[in-house]
């Protein structure tokens, strides 16, 4: 492809930092770029505190185990989104209870919830899709009317804000626990890798012991103990210094990238908002009280077939467009677990969701080319 989806940026510190770590003689995990890279996170968002993962996926994980969910739970969540949000409780027994999208935007459609929540409902995971907040304040309501822990699936949010409340908060800040991504076609990436923010104090120990296999190695090396052992449940859910160091490289240029990705994302709304709508696609959808953190421009076009002349139009000029999640109540593994409730917003975004190709290298001549594209296409132009 002339145009990729996707390409990963480097912003030249990486392999600097990565000889470092190595020279160091410390390449495992929990070293000098993992603390830094967790220092980065607590004080640019006000995370209580931070543990780098190797995956977002691992990151949800975690949380699970950390909230004690067994079989007989419930856990609400999202039908479009990807399968790590539901298989980390999945796996520990858990029953999904899927909810739909708003009509406006992929998000949680917080107004469909509260008819699914009952006495074995143990959590909410909202998705903040694209980067852009789900409504915090309704969610945050329901979750402290009936009790319930929050844990944030920001995958694709990093840096970005919530302005439901007195003050602005970061994603990531307002449930119990938050999981986040940098795979590589997130916005910050290393690779693969995730972190796991922990806003709830007394989550805080078990956290660190579930991160290092179920030890209290940790708590060892800080000298607070004498020797450690198996304490809890846990795995190998920390990443190694090599990984860390590469990470700690792009949040160094966070801000540049971030404003890159911006410029981006706003050249394409610019040619497309005023051409689009006439053939019935709708375009991104940002609430007033959620930043935009450039991580995703994508159409919602009328139909299956409409999206599927644009990837095809696209293609023929070696461009790689994508359509992204299918809904999960409706998947292979699901679809007969499913209590029989139609989400119809969720099947709306599985059927007519495009994303376009958005990087940091991508330049402005070729979002000129790939929107004239788009837009002759529509016209039935060749």
């Amino acid at each position: 492809m002339s145009i990729p989806f996707n390409k990963p940026y480097l912003s030249g510190d990486e392999f600097n930092f990565i000889r470092d770590a190595i020279e160091s003689g410390q390449i495992s995990g929990n070293g000098k770029y993992t603390k830094l890279c967790q220092n980065f996170f607590n004080e640019q968002y006000g995370f209580k505190h931070s543990l780098l993962t190797t995956s977002c996926t691992d990151a949800l994980e975690m949380s699970a185990i950390l909230l004690n969910i067994q079989a007989g739970d419930e856990v609400i969540m999202p039908a479009y989104t990807f399968v790590s949000t539901a298989n980390a409780f999945a796996l520990r027994g858990a029953k999904l209870v899927f909810a739909d999208s708003s009509a406006l935007h992929p998000n949680l459609d917080v107004h469909s919830i509260e008819p699914l929540i009952n006495e074995r409902t143990k959590a909410i995971v909202p998705v903040h899709y694209a980067g852009t907040s789900v409504d915090m304040k309704g969610l945050m309501a329901l979750a402290n009317t009936y009790n319930l822990s929050i844990i944030e699936d920001a995958a694709q949010a990093i840096d970005n804000y919530n302005d439901q409340f007195e003050e602005r908060k970061a994603l990531g800040s307002f449930g119990s626990l938050a999981a986040f991504s940098f795979h590589e076609t997130k916005n910050i990436i290393s690779g693969e890798g995730g972190l796991l923010a922990i806003n709830d104090n007394n989550l805080k120990s078990r956290a660190e012991i579930i991160w290092e296999k179920g030890t209290n190695r940790s708590a060892f090396f800080r000298g607070e103990i004498n020797k450690y052992g198996w304490v809890d449940l846990g795995s190998s859910f920390l990443p190694s210094e090599i990984i860390s160091a590469f990470l700690y490289a792009q949040l160094n240029q966070i801000k540049k990238i971030q404003e890159k990705r911006q410029a981006i994302w706003s050249l394409y709304d610019t040619l497309l908002r005023p051409e689009l709508e006439q053939f019935g696609i709708q375009l991104p959808y940002i609430p007033g009280y959620s930043g935009n953190n450039a991580h995703i421009y994508y159409l919602l076009c009328k139909n299956l077939a409409q999206r599927e002349l644009i990837i095809q139009a696209l293609k023929d000029k070696g461009i790689h467009a994508v359509f992204h999640y299918q809904s999960l109540h409706r998947s292979p593994y699901f679809k007969n677990k499913h209590d029989g409730r139609t989400l119809t917003n969720s099947d709306r975004f599985s059927d007519t969701l495009l994303r376009l190709p958005l990087y940091y290298e991508l330049e402005s001549h070729q979002i000129i080319r790939i929107c004239h594209i788009i837009i002759k296409t529509l016209h039935g132009k060749s």
